[in-house]
């Protein structure tokens, strides 16, 4: 175990700490000390599994083959994703001269950012505190990390790992609440990466404004899912169900509602009622594979959502139980909705989907672009040429066709919002480059260019004026 001396030190010492070795780390934090570095933190998370899956089944009942499967396997396939490209990511890049340039030779050279912020959230707490942390050591950086208050248990456990694996002044782990986060943003960074709400990213990027960090910013927003005339219904329903209630419905790219089309509306309500009972049972709530909501506040607030939806006129066509000695809320289906309604505002972020009948897509794309742009945006639809129709006709920071979730654990594709769901983009080469700075190298051989320099004779005037009209 490293030295724990400062665990108890502040959040100031420790950043000095990091930054001042940022310089000597560019040389001496290279490719074989980045792959033991990942491999570390691989042995280490192994070692806490037992640990993780009870922090996560304190922390919101959280079943243990979803925590191996959605926090523990993202992490371990991160890492090993990276340290089996960790080679090619760090060679320079020769790039082609352009015509101006005969004569040099460029390459573009990854270096690290330096000392690096990981801001993590409760909903998914090792895979978006761990997996985001990968990439920056592959990257080569310094890094401290804020896991969640929110998940108390999970906290505790990452800062266990973090602890164990790393001295502080490669990884150092900083708990705590909002007072905590504050102080960290008030430190002069080199990159920040948050994930959260969008109102909390927006102070994240006010914060780092102010010292010109660099951020990376995975928010959320209302993912919505459309089913398509000719889906294929049984699959759509076992898709939609298990991306919508894995983890309580407490995902940043759960199916936040579903369009469905009128020709197969009844059928699809059928066959996703089937589909819930088939994952949870005919009473869910005594069933080990669902979890519950995190804790009293947002109990509270999916529960007032529900209500306000019902008194307004939804119906309940799943669902709708709630306990809230255990803050559970049982797998629910609303239909009937309006736009008035919260249901229709807010991200839900919990166990409710409501259903939205339609006849014509035009009328769906029209209120999928005049909300702010999504996290995600799911299809599901046989003919090929509807799902890249709407495509085409829609702004998402990712789009999955006839599945959902599986898309945030191809490590080959960026993942990332636009607009008000995020900024930049993580998980690969994406997140080495997230965290990495491409420095230009641009080295003389036999460039032309002095003959270009003063005094401007007519003879250099008439070079410049035949250059500019080749190259253009």
């Amino acid at each position: 175990m490293h030295d724990l001396a400062m665990e108890d030190a502040s959040i100031t010492s420790i950043f000095a700490v990091q930054a001042a070795g940022a310089a000597a780390r560019r040389v001496s934090f290279d490719r074989a000390a980045r792959i033991a570095a990942l491999e570390t933190l691989r042995q280490t998370v192994l070692r806490y599994r037992p640990q993780i899956v009870a922090a996560m089944a304190e922390d919101f009942g959280k079943p243990a083959a979803e925590v191996e499967l959605s926090e523990i396997l993202p992490v371990v396939q991160e890492i090993a994703h990276a340290k089996r490209h960790l080679r090619r990511w760090m060679r320079p890049r020769r790039v082609r001269p352009t015509l101006a340039m005969l004569g040099t030779v460029g390459r573009v050279r990854p270096e690290p950012r330096g000392t690096c912020l990981i801001i993590a959230p409760w909903n998914y707490p090792f895979t978006l505190a761990l997996g985001p942390l990968a990439s920056a050591l592959a990257a080569g950086n310094a890094v401290i990390v804020k896991p969640s208050e929110l998940a108390p248990a999970s906290s505790a456990v990452i800062a266990a790992i973090l602890r164990e694996a790393f001295s502080p002044d490669q990884v150092a782990v900083v708990e705590g609440g909002v007072d905590v986060a504050q102080e960290l943003l008030a430190q002069p960074f080199d990159h920040i990466f948050f994930t959260g709400s969008p109102e909390v990213g927006k102070i994240v990027m006010a914060a780092a404004a102010k010292t010109l960090a660099s951020v990376t910013l995975e928010l959320g927003g209302k993912s919505p899912t459309i089913v398509g005339p000719g889906a294929n219904i049984a699959k759509a329903a076992r898709s939609i169900a298990w991306g919508k209630f894995c983890n309580t419905g407490q995902t940043c790219i759960a199916p936040d509602h579903v369009f469905v089309h009128r020709s197969v509306a009844d059928a699809f309500a059928e066959a996703l009622r089937k589909a819930i009972s088939k994952y949870y049972g005919a009473a869910p709530k005594a069933s080990a594979d669902y979890g519950r909501v995190v804790n009293a506040r947002h109990f509270g607030r999916l529960k007032g959502l529900l209500d306000e939806a019902v008194a307004r006129g939804a119906r309940v066509l799943q669902g709708g139980e709630v306990d809230e000695a255990t803050k559970y809320i049982a797998p629910t289906i609303l239909t009937d909705t309006t736009e008035a309604m919260g249901v229709s505002q807010e991200e839900l972020f919990g166990p409710i989907l409501p259903l939205i009948v339609y006849d014509e897509i035009d009328a769906v794309i029209a209120r999928i672009n005049a909300g702010p742009k999504p996290l995600t945006l799911y299809v599901f639809e046989r003919d090929r040429a509807f799902a890249e129709d709407v495509i085409a006709r829609t702004s998402a920071g990712s789009v999955a066709v006839n599945l959902t979730l599986v898309q945030f654990l191809h490590e080959n594709l960026p993942f990332g919002g636009i607009g008000n769901s995020g900024l930049g983009a993580a998980h690969g080469h994406a997140g080495f480059l997230a965290f990495s700075h491409l420095k230009p190298v641009l080295r003389d051989r036999f460039s032309v260019l002095p003959i270009l320099f003063p005094p401007y004779t007519g003879f250099v005037r008439r070079v410049i004026r035949v250059l500019t009209k080749v190259v253009g």
